[in-house]
């Protein structure tokens, strides 16, 4: 299935677009990580705190994290929604699409996991007595927060394989493709990662509302953070090669593997400045070195990760670009024929110009993404108005296919004459 191109320029220099839709996802993935590190860790220290009330402080400053870093995270998620909107609009709104339900509920999802935070901070002190109810409320956000990226993972992935789409009927089977529940882990590592070294900065802040609270068990409580963050990191040696492993083979690249390993390489002496951290005393050269380092590696696990994208929608562009070609000379031509008088044969009939959104979905006599026209001319054979019927008010006959949408865009007039060609292309075998 090869749709066609959109003949609409970019906005802007593809080249600058794509380096945008890097740089832009980063700055959104990075206040995602806290939002849902935050969140995690939250319910951690919290249900910690139940026997030290000191743990309870510091789950109370880190939920006053989450409620400002998920406003960021839905700011900064703007513009790379934008962007890849416009550069792989074909690709993108396809997988949304299959994944239907799924991908429309996450507005609704986000919003409640977002009410449910608010609570949760606001309601600390009158359900102070309540701890059970007060940690099913942050229990349900992160639970919210944690089933959000799988869906938005499901549907970036399903994107990246057209060949794969007759597949996918929902968003529960394009979780079966390859790489999904990789990329979903390394993400929830990503995420826990991120947030514990953020909070070691946040804790040694001078004058800082959790140090002046915590006194001499600040140390120990930074020494935490820096293993949770060690823990994390290093777990991505093992998920991260199972990630690798798990791509399908078309996309995969030197470009991509030399950012890979370069990346894995500068994350090494974080690693070990960590340990060094959780062994000693706290230095805030040491802290920056440990940022830089791991920020290096996750801008090359990013590029690797658009240079993937690139190689295996390659092809598949390749053929959309070739089949646009080959229909704007089409057009031209017949706009040649209709302005020279000639016969109104030699110029596309209404119908199959109105069948061009059906072939989308429908071919000859190949199984697309419904049935082909050989089995549609079999159920209406001398019934054209049978298929009009049909298309205006579809319903589901066969569990294997998706639910065709109603074409209402079209005239009954266009319809029907596109219902006539579609059987008058079966008669003469082509279209």
């Amino acid at each position: 299935m090869t749709p066609h191109d959109i003949p609409l320029p970019f906005p802007a220099s593809e080249l600058l677009m794509k380096v945008l839709v890097v740089f832009s996802f980063l700055v959104h993935i990075l206040f995602v990580n806290l939002m849902v590190g935050g969140s995690i860790l939250t319910l951690f220290y919290e249900w910690r705190g139940r026997k030290q009330s000191k743990f309870d402080r510091v789950a109370f400053e880190i939920a006053k994290t989450v409620t400002v870093n998920k406003s960021l995270a839905v700011v900064m998620g703007v513009a790379p929604l934008l962007l890849i909107n416009v550069l792989y609009t074909v690709w993108f709104y396809s997988a949304n699409a299959l994944t239907g339900t799924a991908w429309i509920m996450i507005v609704p999802l986000v919003t409640f996991a977002f009410l449910l935070t608010y609570l949760h901070q606001y309601t600390w002190d009158r359900l102070a007595a309540y701890k059970g109810i007060h940690l099913s409320i942050i229990l349900a956000a992160v639970l919210l927060f944690l089933s959000i990226p799988l869906i938005f993972l499901a549907n970036i992935n399903l994107m990246l394989f057209p060949e794969r789409w007759n597949e996918v009927h929902g968003f529960f089977s394009a979780l079966a493709l390859p790489n999904v529940f990789p990329r979903y882990f390394h993400f929830i590592l990503a995420s826990v990662a991120v947030t514990a070294l953020f909070l070691v900065g946040w804790i040694s802040r001078e004058n800082g509302a959790l140090k002046k609270a915590l006194g001499s068990d600040c140390e120990s409580l930074r020494r935490e953070f820096y293993s949770i963050c060690l823990c994390a990191s290093g777990a991505q040696f093992v998920v991260g090669p199972l990630l690798l492993m798990t791509l399908p083979s078309q996309g995969i690249s030197w470009k991509l593997l030399l950012m890979i390993f370069s990346g894995a390489f500068l994350a090494i002496p974080a690693l070990v400045l960590l340990w060094r951290q959780v062994q000693g005393p706290f230095s805030w050269r040491k802290y920056v070195s440990i940022v830089s380092f791991l920020s290096a590696t996750v801008v090359f696990m990013a590029t690797g990760r658009h240079f993937y994208r690139e190689s295996a929608l390659h092809s598949h562009n390749q053929a959309m670009k070739a089949r646009a070609e080959k229909y704007a000379l089409a057009v031209e031509e017949a706009k040649k024929q209709a302005a020279l008088g000639l016969n109104s044969k030699a110029v596309e009939s209404r119908g199959k110009v109105v069948f061009r959104t059906c072939g989308a979905c429908h071919g000859l006599n190949q199984r697309m993404v419904g049935p082909p026209l050989t089995e549609i001319a079999q159920i209406y054979a001398g019934n054209p108005q049978g298929i009009v019927q049909w298309a205006k008010a579809p319903g589901k006959k066969r569990p294997d296919y998706p639910q065709m949408i109603p074409m209402t865009m079209f005239s009954d007039a266009d319809l029907m004459e596109s219902a006539k060609y579609m059987l008058e292309a079966v008669a003469r075998g082509s279209l």
